[in-house]
């Protein structure tokens, strides 16, 4: 018998630089469409801006005053929220799915969104009573403890489900108690409060001021900084705990830390936008077949960038699609993200995933 054949060196270098390359062209590619993005969100709207306006009004703040008061004070702060934010919800999906080992886990769907949504809901409401201002840092802290509360019920479920899809129900029933609970203390608001309790509910970007800016990009960039370091252990962890553990992870403080940074980053992207759906589904997979990999340290920044650049998109349409009237960001991010997750499952279900 003759020997078998072993890859050469070369062949796996020559693979190596391929997969490299693939990496590379992805990550420049989600660059230049998230800059095309901003362009373009910036350029359209009520008012036209033009494209040497807009870099007149950003690099100078030159020109006309009512532009340079529309770039700076409306839509540059709306591009960063729908950037970070769906960055970060993409992010979040990504460490759910790797801590509950199925592509179809996420804040939206397993109702950790919507414990955040009840929260701020009720802190919104009774703060409202009795002071005048509510500070971004209540808000996302109430949103944390939401978002935790509701991953507690979705722990004490995942005990005792090992079938994923009767998690999913679980997770989707927890999101509908939640979601009439918020409704009921809804009815209780003052009716000057019920427009925006009303409108924050449904998910939008609109309204981002600077100052919640510079709160949720502290957040998310820290978390965003701490997952990107914990890709080796996420790595070992995505070939199974008895792996991990050989490989020297303490695998219970690390389960502890990727739920406290999933719902620290769901916490907060509800906390400022509200609920927005299928971003943490859709997107993770999406960014895990254009690079044919599941390694974190790829995965985690393009995850970021495909977030940011979904919702972005997402957003220009529900503000120009029916113009002046606008869409909330989770009817869109719905339209686009649900069929992405349907096609997840048929693969699934015929075994090509």
């Amino acid at each position: 018998m003759g020997a078998s054949r072993q890859p050469s060196p070369a062949g796996d270098s020559i693979s190596a630089n391929v997969a490299r390359a693939r990496y590379a062209g992805v990550i420049v590619g989600l660059l230049i469409a998230l800059a095309a993005l901003v362009v373009w969100n910036i350029n359209t709207g009520s008012v036209h801006i033009s494209v040497p306006d807009i870099a007149r009004i950003i690099f100078r703040r030159a020109g006309d005053s009512t532009q340079v008061g529309i770039v700076w004070n409306l839509r540059l702060p709306r591009i960063c929220a729908a950037a970070v934010l769906g960055g970060g919800l993409a992010l979040s999906g990504f460490l759910m799915q790797t801590f509950f080992g199925n592509p179809i886990a996420g804040p939206f769907v397993l109702g950790i969104s919507s414990g955040s949504k009840l929260i701020v809901a009720l802190v919104m409401i009774v703060a409202l009573r009795y002071v005048a201002f509510i500070s971004s840092w209540m808000m996302v802290i109430a949103a944390f403890v939401g978002a935790l509360i509701a991953m507690g019920f979705v722990l004490l479920a995942a005990r005792s489900i090992r079938q994923m899809s009767m998690l999913l129900v679980a997770g989707i029933m927890i999101s509908y108690i939640c979601s009439a609970i918020t409704e009921f203390l809804i009815t209780f608001a003052k009716d000057s409060d019920i427009v925006n309790l009303h409108g924050w509910s449904q998910g939008s970007f609109s309204g981002t001021t600077w100052s919640n800016v510079g709160v949720f990009t502290l957040i998310i960039g820290v978390c965003l900084v701490v997952v990107f370091f914990m890709s080796k252990p996420i790595s070992a962890y995505q070939m199974g705990e008895s792996y991990a553990q050989s490989m020297g992870v303490n695998v219970k403080r690390f389960r502890v830390v990727l739920i406290l940074m999933s719902s620290l980053i769901a916490g907060c992207v509800t906390a400022f936008a509200g609920p927005i759906s299928f971003v943490g589904i859709a997107v993770p997979h999406l960014v895990k077949l254009l690079l044919k990999t599941a390694k974190p340290i790829v995965v985690i920044p393009s995850c970021f960038l495909g977030g940011a650049v979904f919702c972005l998109f997402c957003d220009y349409i529900a503000r120009t699609a029916f113009a002046p009237t606008e869409l909330s960001i989770s009817t869109v991010t719905a339209i686009f993200g649900a069929p992405v997750v349907i096609w997840m499952l048929i693969r699934r279900h015929s075994g090509k995933m």
